[in-house]
């Protein structure tokens, strides 16, 4: 028989849990274990060779050889079997108490520091994954008491996209939040865009337009941020730092002053060469060097649609090649002109 050993409050204990015919371990007192224990308790000793299938009794010390005859056993009491027992379990409890108290008093000078200076707490966390961005995000608008703010890069949205985002800002509106929003100039030729701005019905949600946008940004109460943190969009950062969400909050305004009402039309939708603003903007990004896929990311349209202007650009200029093209754009003087 192979018999383990483990340690109980550094006190030394064999297992027997490769035994066929005694399987538990040998902390542990097995129904044939209790039942014999019972029987030396009210006989006063029992035969050795009665308790062979059962050593888990001699392992928790609740016999002892009797000193009159070896063959037999006598019964430990209860009280004093359960005493030597407990005790090295009491001794590794009141040890760990102790480190835990000095674990206590080693942190205590830290958390005093940390308490001096909340606004430090928690000033970005990183949240990752679509679900747990989006429970952040929820939290964090319910509470909005006083505006929210977002720059939405992109083209229209997904009737479902919108209809989830309503759901979220009414209960803002309702209770007098103010909403600005600011989309990309091609949010314009959707119709859930309008749609969702009409069924919001209420004044204090703004949406107005600009040609582009560097990325998406939230700004709840001027207190808290949300920014992507992956191209991907499956990181994002919730920012409290107040010198973080003030630079932000900067940055949107500078936007929104330069952005266009929804409701307003554009001043000039095409140049004398019949360029429309939407050509002129791809004719400024092709000169900076930008490639169709950046082009069409920055001005928050498919690549398709963004190949398709280049192509009426290029027929208008009478360009024969995408070299051509470029060089035509700066020779036309367009670029100089005033959009």
């Amino acid at each position: 028989m192979f018999l383990k050993f483990k340690s109980l409050g550094g006190v030394q204990m064999r297992t027997n849990a490769d035994d066929p015919v005694h399987p538990h371990s040998h902390l542990e007192l097995c129904e044939q274990g209790a039942s014999l224990y019972a029987s030396a308790l009210r006989r006063g000793r029992i035969a050795r060779s009665e308790v062979v299938s059962a050593p888990c009794l001699t392992d928790l010390s609740l016999l002892h050889p009797d000193p009159d005859d070896a063959e037999w056993l006598r019964p430990v009491p209860p009280t004093a079997a359960l005493a030597q027992l407990l005790l090295p379990l009491e001794e590794e409890i009141q040890e760990r108490r102790r480190l835990t108290i000095a674990l206590s008093g080693t942190f205590e000078p830290f958390m005093a520091i940390s308490a001096q200076d909340p606004a430090t707490t928690h000033a970005i966390t990183v949240l990752e994954g679509l679900s747990r961005i989006d429970d952040a995000l929820s939290r964090a608008t319910a509470e909005c008491s006083q505006e929210l703010l977002t720059l939405q890069p992109g083209g229209g949205r997904s009737p479902d996209i919108l209809t989830t985002a309503l759901k979220r800002v009414q209960p803002l509106l309702d209770r007098g939040v103010r909403i600005r929003t600011l989309y990309q100039h091609t949010a314009r030729h959707s119709q859930g865009i309008q749609a969702y701005k009409e069924q919001a019905g209420s004044e204090r949600m703004e949406i107005r337009t600009l040609e582009q946008l560097v990325e998406r940004l939230i700004i709840i109460d001027h207190k808290t941020a949300f920014i992507p943190a992956r191209d991907d969009r499956q990181v994002a950062l919730e920012l409290r730092h107040p010198g973080l969400i003030g630079y932000l909050a900067i940055v949107f305004e500078d936007a929104w002053n330069r952005a266009l009402p929804l409701d307003e039309q554009f001043p000039r939708t095409r140049t004398p060469e019949g360029i429309t603003s939407v050509q002129y903007s791809i004719a400024r990004l092709l000169i900076e060097g930008h490639v169709d896929d950046a082009i069409a990311r920055r001005l928050g349209m498919n690549v398709r649609t963004c190949r398709a202007h280049i192509a009426k650009l290029a027929a208008t200029l009478g360009s024969g090649s995408r070299a051509q093209l470029g060089y035509l754009i700066a020779q036309s003087g367009i670029l100089d002109q005033e959009q």
